[in-house]
């Protein structure tokens, strides 16, 4: 069901061309309409893993409007489990189905079952405690962290590299950072080999940095030192709704022909092109930044926003 094929497009600008760099797109968003890049990478091992511990439901946690929870619901829903969504947010419970979110929407379309957590409870979501307390309330479950981020998780998204060098030279490989889970999987594929640029989503997310090291370390028992973590990039913050941001992904979009989501690959391209204009990358790099899809988000921010601007995306 995951289509294999590598697509990648080059991206013609004109500050890419002065300044001696070639650009490329990964198109991770196209492997699939409902599980793209990074969140299918992210999931496969771990649907193997629960399908090894006989587990037929899957857990997971994730805000009112997580790309996360949607692709669990997508992946239940392509390969045979149960899932269960636990939701940051307990005053949301009084929503009726007809008035979900459209991402909350297309999950329980998707069959997952929706269950909500105060705001203080949810910040322990990790610990044993809270979920031993939901598993005895659910039943047996294969849990899925937050953001999906763990070891399987990382092998999944080190594929990438392989995958990408199998059909291209690269210098640089550069992701958007929500969790740091992707970047970390990605460094683990590069093996200390050319350069990781993250690019942070969130306002405040210089705690990547010690996340990512903490990750590698567990998984692979070191911390690696050819990446960089940016963090200017973040448009006021997750989720924020930003003028000049909405413009860029529109004038992007009429340039080439793709679509960015508004929450991390929008900024993603953002910050490459600046970096890329202010000489960050060496003269005759290739450089290449990966769309990890999302634009499952785009319903939700149109909900929230759409009083704010004239101009929205057709989403197929």
């Amino acid at each position: 069901m995951i289509d294999n094929e590598i697509i990648i497009q080059d991206i013609l600008e004109t500050v890419v061309q002065q300044k001696g760099i070639r650009l490329l797109l990964l198109r991770d968003d196209l492997r699939h309409p409902e599980l793209p890049g990074n969140k299918w990478r992210k999931l496969k091992y771990n649907l193997l893993e629960a399908r090894k511990q006989g587990h037929d439901t899957l857990l997971t946690f994730g805000g009112a409007y997580s790309n996360h929870l949607a692709a669990v619901a997508a992946a239940g829903h392509l390969y045979g489990f149960n899932t269960i969504g636990v939701v940051r947010g307990d005053e949301l419970q009084l929503a009726q189905d007809d008035q979900l979110n459209p991402t909350l929407a297309q999950a329980v379309a998707h069959g997952m079952t929706l269950r909500y957590l105060d705001r203080n409870t949810y910040r322990r979501k990790h610990e044993a405690a809270v979920q031993a307390e939901l598993l005895a309330q659910t039943g047996p479950a294969y849990v899925v962290p937050e953001g999906g981020t763990n070891a399987l998780a990382l092998r999944g998204c080190a594929e990438l590299v392989t995958e990408l060098a199998a059909h291209t030279a690269f210098d640089a490989l550069c992701v958007a950072c929500g969790t740091g889970g992707t970047l970390a999987g990605l460094l683990t594929g590069l093996a200390g080999t050319r350069q990781a640029v993250g690019i942070a989503a969130l306002k405040g997310g210089d705690f990547l940095r010690n996340d990512v090291n903490a990750l590698t370390q567990q998984i692979v028992g070191q911390r690696y030192t050819n990446w960089a973590l940016q963090t200017d990039y973040h448009f006021g913050g997750y989720a924020s709704f930003s003028p000049p941001l909405l413009a860029f992904i529109r004038e992007f979009q009429q340039r080439h022909g793709v679509l960015l989501d508004p929450l991390y690959t929008s900024k993603l391209l953002f910050g490459v092109l600046d970096l890329i204009a202010k000489g960050y990358f060496e003269p005759g790099s290739t450089v290449v930044a990966v769309h990890t899809g999302g634009l499952q988000a785009w319903a939700g921010f149109r909900q929230r926003y759409e009083s704010r601007s004239t101009w929205w995306p057709e989403i197929e």
